[in-house]
């Protein structure tokens, strides 16, 4: 919660800060994400309402005052504990989601996020300030290449985990719509925006846009678990032996109490089976314990992260965003290069011929690779 803080809020009012006291400054532009909006369902607008009741609450007393005063008195409790490096790290994690849950906010990624925004709005005084919500970015779609990863960022997580055989489940609503933006589109709908609102082409400077794929070229959660099903079947990842994993279809569960239901029954019982016979047998099945554990842990982490993500019943207007892109190509003879129209994207086509391979080729091989040379050195 304290890196959340110092980041994603008040790293926000310190650039702020500094670019009010810049006086040729024409443009100042925050990168947010749409899911401040999280809070609502049905069509979620490119403004700040869907902050209402955060802003209330800020105008009520001052949080970003409140929640450091919280943190730096969490952190001297913590530090007077003798505590670990490894417990701060998950209590200030803990701190956070209370924190976040108190406001209503699912996340503290997505609290903090949201207020940065309130307080820029309440402090940018004259500044010019323009503001993009991406939905969740991916790789890219053309530039500078196809399929450029860099990490297992979004997706990514359930990809790699659900190819490698370690992902059978997943709280995910089959009928929602899984809102997925290339990033070279979000880099685009960068530039162009403070070019455009740096030169007034708009009447009002300043605008919020939604960059992302739910309103104009939706795709579902089971398109998604389709074509990453067919892919992985196709593709199949191979064990240390060279044999190939075989994958089934993801499992769905709309609500998370059938989700650990699920869990309970399916594995956590024989974990605790296992958990007997490992005691019994002088820690003779520790390692089989150790890995089946890791991956239980792991599938509740992921269902608990995603959840806002995946059962989320929004979709974000992206009208500011098209206005934007009209703009730009009626006034400038290059804006064909810049290109965020999410309508021109094939997702059975962009899903398993540039992301899934972008994502084995620039994330999941090279980690592959440096996990041996670890071992190797060891």
């Amino acid at each position: 919660y304290d890196i959340a803080l110092d980041v994603n809020t008040f790293g926000v009012l310190h650039v702020l800060n500094f670019a009010k006291k810049c006086l040729k400054l024409e443009m100042l532009v925050h990168i947010s994400t749409a899911y401040v909006g999280v809070r609502r369902i049905g069509l979620i607008p490119e403004d700040s309402s869907p902050m209402d009741e955060l802003t209330k609450e800020i105008t009520k007393s001052d949080l970003k005052v409140l929640e450091r005063n919280m943190v730096v008195d969490k952190l001297n409790e913590l530090k007077a504990q003798n505590a670990s490096e490894k417990v701060i790290t998950n209590k200030m994690k803990d701190l956070g989601v209370a924190r976040s849950k108190l406001y209503g906010w699912p996340t503290t990624y997505l609290f903090t996020k949201a207020m940065a925004e309130v307080y820029l709005e309440q402090s940018k005084g004259n500044l010019p300030i323009t503001i993009i919500r991406p939905t969740i970015v991916t790789s890219t779609y053309k530039e500078p290449f196809p399929g450029w990863h860099q990490g297992y960022r979004s997706v990514n997580a359930v990809i790699g985990t659900f190819w490698k055989g370690a992902l059978t489940c997943l709280l995910m609503d089959p009928t929602a719509v899984l809102d997925l933006i290339p990033v070279d589109m979000v880099a685009d709908s960068i530039i162009t925006a403070m070019v455009v609102n740096a030169n007034k082409y708009l009447e009002n400077p300043g605008m919020i846009y939604h960059v992302g794929t739910s309103l104009r070229n939706p795709m579902k959660m089971s398109e998604f678990r389709n074509f990453m099903f067919q892919y992985c079947t196709k593709n199949p990842w191979l064990y240390k032996d060279g044999s190939p994993i075989k994958v089934e279809k993801l499992k769905m569960f709309t609500t998370m109490a059938a989700f650990r239901s699920y869990m309970q029954i399916r594995y956590m019982l024989p974990l605790e089976g296992l958990k007997f016979l490992n005691k019994e047998f002088d820690q003779y099945f520790k390692e089989l314990y150790v890995n089946y554990n890791w991956k239980i842990t792991f599938a509740m982490r992921l269902a608990e992260l995603y959840r806002p993500f995946l059962l989320y019943k929004g979709i974000f207007d992206d009208t500011n965003l098209e206005k934007l892109q009209r703009i730009s190509r009626e006034n400038y003879r290059d804006a064909e290069i810049f290109n965020f129209d999410p309508r021109c994207i094939d997702w059975e086509d962009y899903i398993m011929r540039t992301h899934i391979p972008g994502l084995r080729k620039h994330v999941m091989i090279k980690h592959s690779q440096s996990q041996s040379q670890s071992q190797s050195r060891l």
